[in-house]
């Protein structure tokens, strides 16, 4: 009884925030976004306590990755679930990140829809001209640089459902990094595929768990070759922490 009260509790929660976000949003995009890094910087927190307190729910991470990473990078990360928004702006501070997102994020989601549409993120159109996603990426770089933001990339394009790592996609990393030179930052992530819809939540967030771990941190690539080498290693050691964690050889 004691388990369902406290999933109405965090449910509700996140429907007050979402619904805040959604009236800010509709009135005014700066007050939304005002609204939008107290979602990043402190909602995010909250919920991973409320996880923890109610649910005992486990988050492994170090709390000083995040003076570990340049102040301008870009994070790059395996995919697992839409949770691992809120777990990477619980653990890096979220209101300088900026995600590379599917478009079809910003239209119901709630909390993700508004934010995604209010705050600079870039949206891509799956299935849309090669040239239509390259200028959004061409945009958001620019918005990057001058708000001196840090960018999230997710190279799969897609989330992992059952866990397993899936191919890296190198067109919108090299781009991006064509247009806004910078260190890449490699993280790896695992639980969220647990989390994968409304009944994966409710049946799995009892005792379960997240992790995240900064795995490396490259200086700029330099050139195509560069490019690539960083991100079929960066897909290397991201299977190999992966594989760590799952064989119980190590939690963090």
């Amino acid at each position: 009884m004691f388990y369902y009260a406290a999933v109405f509790f965090a449910f509700s929660y996140v429907g007050f925030t979402a619904l805040v976000l959604g009236f800010c949003y509709t009135i005014s995009l700066s007050l939304c976004r005002r609204f939008n890094k107290w979602v990043a910087d402190c909602f995010s927190v909250r919920l991973i306590r409320i996880f923890k307190t109610y649910f005992h729910f486990k988050f492994y991470a170090d709390p000083a990755e995040k003076n570990k990473i340049p102040s301008s990078c870009l994070i790059i990360s395996n995919h697992q679930s839409l949770m691992d928004i809120p777990v990477m702006m619980a653990h890096l501070g979220g209101s300088r990140l900026r995600f590379i997102a599917k478009a079809e994020l910003a239209e119901n989601i709630p909390i993700v829809a508004p934010m995604l549409k209010s705050d600079g993120h870039c949206l891509i159109v799956r299935g849309g001209q090669a040239s239509k996603v390259m200028e959004s990426i061409d945009s958001f770089a620019e918005r990057v640089l001058k708000n001196k933001w840090i960018p999230v990339l997710f190279p799969e394009g897609t989330r992992s459902k059952d866990g397993k790592l899936g191919r890296f996609h190198a067109a919108g990393f090299r781009r991006f990094l064509d247009d806004a030179p910078m260190p890449v930052a490699v993280f790896a992530v695992d639980g969220g595929w647990q989390y994968s819809g409304m009944k994966g939540i409710i049946r799995n967030l009892k005792n379960g768990f997240y992790k995240i771990k900064l795995l490396k941190v490259y200086e700029p690539p330099l050139g195509k070759e560069g490019q690539i080498a960083i991100l079929e290693e960066s897909r290397e050691l991201i299977q190999r922490q992966l594989d760590e964690w799952r064989s119980g050889t190590g939690i963090k």
